[in-house]
């Protein structure tokens, strides 16, 4: 199972970024709980977005509910951020993991992709 992440950049505080995550062939999103977290230098990597196979529900943290938008097809997951603002610096990471897990936690996931840099400036 390999999954690609990509879509990070350097933003502005404010502006819109998309970030996407490919599973590779042979891999789906189908059948699974996919999820957003995101890690900055000294810190644990936390939990951003978790969407739900069996029921379509997605969680989203404090810190981005409001702004990011998660969303998913068959072999992508995507997360649509908005409002940026430079506290959203980060590695992104996308990650999939069994549609009767949760989703809020890393132990929740068992593939991950590879990580995709966001930088805010103010």
């Amino acid at each position: 199972v390999q999954l690609q992440a990509s879509g990070g950049g350097l933003m502005q505080a404010g502006d819109s970024l998309r970030l996407s995550c490919a599973a590779s062939a042979r891999t789906t999103f189908s059948y699974y709980n996919a999820g957003w977290f995101r890690q900055t230098p000294g810190k644990e990597r936390e939990f951003v977005a978790g969407n739900r196979w069996l029921d379509g529900t997605t969680d989203y943290a404090d810190s981005v509910k409001g702004r990011f938008t998660m969303s998913r097809d068959d072999d992508n997951i995507y997360s649509q951020m908005n409002s940026l603002k430079p506290e959203d610096t980060a590695v992104y990471y996308c990650a999939r993991g069994g549609a009767w897990s949760g989703v809020r936690l890393q132990s929740d996931y068992n593939h991950w992709g590879q990580g995709t840099q966001v930088t805010v400036s103010s």
